[in-house]
């Protein structure tokens, strides 16, 4: 979350003094979607060896007693590369998913402003957290949509024996192939779709919540235009 969150805050504010406040303005999208891609696959470097061993543990139940032991066990086993087994899967699930969260909340958020007729600073702190948490709903679903088939992929490849024998995209392939595209994007897609939606929409609403606790002032981009 801290590199996630702070990491496409801080892009956000270096493009924007960067290009100025009119060029940020038309090339938010691609501000937000950028950021949120560098930020997510930094995050996935730390997050993907905790990932390798939560879902081990949870595929076979006897395989460690806890985080320290599960690290242990696969270092000695399959060594730095057993932690990064699901790395791609990650990436190809995180990434766009991240992207589509970010980039969906900020035009979301601002398409709310603007049906108000106000900017975030003629809001109250409740109005503002009000639009974080509806914006960070529906981002939540649409980025659940775009990323189930790779999550599905994920929760396959560390298990055991999954996709047989050979290099990981071999795998991937193998595991695709016998699941199949509609059930890759379909299976499990609702109840993920109310839990990433739900999830989302508090991790704004945290965020909101403490950037006014710390009494910092949060990043909008504002149209040159609208003043």
């Amino acid at each position: 979350g801290w590199f996630k969150f702070g990491g496409v805050s801080f892009i956000k504010i270096q493009a924007a003094e960067s290009l100025g406040e009119e060029k940020a303005w038309e090339n938010k999208t691609f501000i937000y979607l950028g950021a949120a891609a560098i930020a997510e696959f930094v995050a996935d470097i730390f997050l993907c060896p905790l990932e390798a061993i939560r879902i081990r543990s949870v595929s076979d139940p006897e395989f460690c007693d806890g985080m320290v032991d599960g690290f242990g066990k696969i270092l000695k086993a399959d060594g730095i590369g057993g932690f990064y087994a699901g790395l791609a899967p990650i990436l190809a699930k995180q990434i766009p998913y991240t992207m589509a969260k970010f980039a969906v909340q900020g035009e979301a958020a601002d398409k709310i402003y603007a049906s108000m007729g106000k900017t975030p600073d003629q809001l109250s702190s409740t109005a503002n957290l009000g639009v974080s948490l509806t914006s960070g709903v529906i981002a939540g679903v649409a980025a659940a949509i775009i990323s189930h088939p790779a999550d599905t992929l994920l929760s396959k490849i560390n298990k055991a024996g999954a996709g047989g024998d050979g290099p990981m995209m071999t795998r991937l392939l193998n595991i695709a192939k016998e699941t199949g595209f509609v059930n890759l994007c379909t299976v499990g897609l609702l109840p993920r779709c109310v839990m990433i939606g739900s999830l989302t929409a508090g991790q704004f609403g945290i965020f909101d919540t403490v950037m006014n606790a710390l009494g910092a002032s949060k990043f909008h981009f504002s149209d040159p235009n609208a003043k």
